[in-house]
């Protein structure tokens, strides 16, 4: 790599998140508008949310029935697997559930809606849009954002509660964990301030997921291959921002 290359990763990355910030700017502007539609935020919650329940609900129950059994094999060695309850509840609403359900939204609910955009700008849906004086910000990207935005965190709490059941599976049917001991624990152990870390993650990971969503698919290059590197890009960049911003907000929280 030349020096000048290397000089201007500095600057493009600069520029890159300049153009984000701008677009979300302009986003936020429309958003209050697209609110007045509420059908059209609805429909998105719905293709964003709905469409994702099987992935999301199959995988909190295999992650939970897994943290299940390592989280008893780990216990039983200190003589605490009473506490297994606990640790299972903790694991998942503070940082399972919002890390893997964001994940598995950027690459279900994510992809979709970049190629959705992204073929609308090739097949000069929104050039046609603007000619007749329609703003597509208002009435495609909108109500895309706000879907996601809202259904990220209900898809969250489905992933804890699903995860939740099985670690309980687990550990009481299979393991043998005091049923009674397992549910009155988690009670008493978990507290306000361990919810809202977990809430407040899902939010921002749906913010963060569904911007690099519209972001890519409304700048994707008005071309099958250019949809395809947008769609590539939405994956790589919401999978490695989310896992930046949960060490922020962890940091942050503690």
């Amino acid at each position: 790599m030349s020096a000048r290359a290397r000089d201007s990763l500095p600057i493009s990355a600069v520029r890159a998140t300049g153009q984000v910030v701008l677009f979300l700017l302009r986003l936020l502007v429309q958003c209050g508008a697209a609110l007045a539609r509420p059908r059209l935020i609805v429909l998105q919650i719905y293709n964003a949310g709905a469409r994702s329940l099987i992935i999301v609900m199959l995988s909190g129950l295999f992650v939970g029935m897994v943290l299940g059994l390592q989280g008893f094999d780990l216990l039983q060695r200190f003589g605490s697997e009473d506490a297994l309850g606990i640790a299972a509840a903790l694991s998942l609403i503070k940082e399972l559930g919002p890390v893997i359900t964001a994940l598995l939204f950027a690459g279900r609910a994510g992809t979709s809606l970049t190629s959705e955009i992204g073929l609308m700008r090739a097949t000069d849906q929104l050039t046609a849009m603007q000619v007749m004086a329609v703003d597509p910000m208002r009435y495609v990207v909108a109500p895309r954002f706000l879907g996601g935005v809202v259904a990220m965190p209900l898809l969250a709490c489905v992933f804890n509660v699903v995860g939740l059941l099985g670690a309980h599976l687990v550990g009481v049917q299979l393991m043998g964990v005091d049923r009674g001991a397992f549910w009155s624990q988690m009670q008493g152990s978990v507290v306000l301030n361990d919810v809202m870390e977990g809430v407040v993650k899902s939010c921002v990971f749906g913010l963060a997921c569904s911007l690099i969503a519209v972001h890519s698919g409304y700048t994707a290059e008005p071309t099958a291959e250019g949809v395809g590197l947008a769609t590539t890009r939405t994956v790589v960049a919401s999978s490695v921002l989310t896992l930046l911003l949960d060490y922020m907000l962890t940091a942050a929280f503690l």
